[in-house]
């Protein structure tokens, strides 16, 4: 199957944890919105389509056949075990679920840093709160997720790296954009909490250097972080 992902052409944001995905699996598929003839008039095609059964909200979704699956870890629930990136047992596959959808918060409160009254407004229009907003994230909030994701990697059978075991699954992927998203967001906050967090930095380095990671970080497909992105940088932020 060729699978069609709907997203911004211009930022990695919350599709790009598909594309890791996608990515890793070496799979057929295409990036719509950033194909030449296409483009983002192709992906509003499909938001404007009231004829949907199951109309997405936002980007990015994900068409499969004639599925249309919206929810980055609903997309990611759907491909896992079509793409080797979850195990078998229902058990394990709710858990990686529950493991994404943890990710999906975390990833909203890094959003909410340089936008934390409202995505409408400019960063300028919310300095001061996105300041006491950043300050509580780092301090508070980025201890607490990598604290969580730190204690599952130590019950991890020993010698491999992985949050479910023996094997990368997509949720690993998650935590490679995570911390990539927090070092270029972060960077002197994360020079300051890495050292605390052996095994997650070690996940980070195990994931990236995975051959097809490895040659999709060195690809155009990989597009640079930016400041129009969910993780954004500046330095006024980074305490």
């Amino acid at each position: 199957m060729r699978y069609e992902l709907y997203y911004w052409p211009g930022i990695q944001g919350r599709g790009e944890f598909i594309r890791l995905a996608l990515e890793e699996a070496g799979a057929d598929y295409m990036d719509v919105a950033r194909l030449p003839k296409r483009g983002v008039p192709a992906l509003m095609r499909v938001l404007k389509n009231r004829s949907l059964r199951y109309p997405p909200f936002a980007p990015p979704f994900l068409k499969a056949g004639k599925l249309v699956i919206g929810q980055t870890a609903n997309i990611l629930l759907f491909l896992g075990p079509r793409l080797g990136l979850v195990p078998k047992s229902e058990g394990d596959r709710l858990w990686t679920h529950q493991l994404q959808l943890t990710i999906a918060d975390w990833v909203a409160e890094a959003h909410e840093t340089h936008h934390p009254i409202a995505g409408r407004l400019y960063y300028e229009d919310q300095k001061a709160e996105a300041m006491r907003r950043s300050a509580n994230f780092t301090a508070e909030r980025v201890p607490k997720y990598l604290d969580y994701f730190e204690r599952i990697l130590k019950r991890s059978p020993k010698g491999t790296g992985y949050l479910l075991g023996k094997t990368v699954s997509y949720v690993d992927l998650s935590v490679f954009q995570m911390i990539a998203g927090l070092r270029y967001a972060f960077p002197r906050a994360m020079v300051r909490l890495e050292p605390k967090y052996p095994r997650s930095v070690a996940l980070y380095d195990r994931v990236s250097s995975r051959p097809r990671i490895a040659a999709y970080i060195r690809s155009p497909r990989r597009l640079p972080f930016n400041q129009q992105d969910v993780f954004r940088h500046y330095s006024e932020l980074d305490s």
